[in-house]
């Protein structure tokens, strides 16, 4: 996600600026400080297509309950696709020259 954002930004300023744009939703929507559970069906929605939920699942799958590849698998391909998708994000909008 870093690469992409830099990639976009024009300056450092603006690239911390998105990178604020994400974290937040990211962290307030992922279930990791509310729960997941407890959220509106839009916020819930959200939070299905941020990659900190499925990441939070993955460690507190491994982690609580002790799961293995096969039980953890539902969770590590929507990071792998979220990988895929904004690394084809960053590869578009790369500069080859600095600024």
């Amino acid at each position: 996600v870093g690469v992409t954002l830099s990639s976009i930004a024009r300056n450092q300023l603006q690239a911390m600026q998105l990178a604020m744009f994400y974290f937040l939703p990211n962290l307030l929507l992922s279930g990791f400080m509310f729960p997941f559970a407890g959220m509106p069906a839009w916020a819930r929605f959200i939070g299905d297509l941020l990659p900190l939920t499925y990441f939070n699942r993955l460690i507190r799958g491994i982690l609580l309950k002790g799961n293995g590849w096969v039980d953890l698998w539902q969770s590590v391909w929507p990071m792998a696709l979220f990988m895929v998708i904004v690394m084809g994000i960053a590869l578009r909008f790369y500069r080859r020259t600095l600024d």
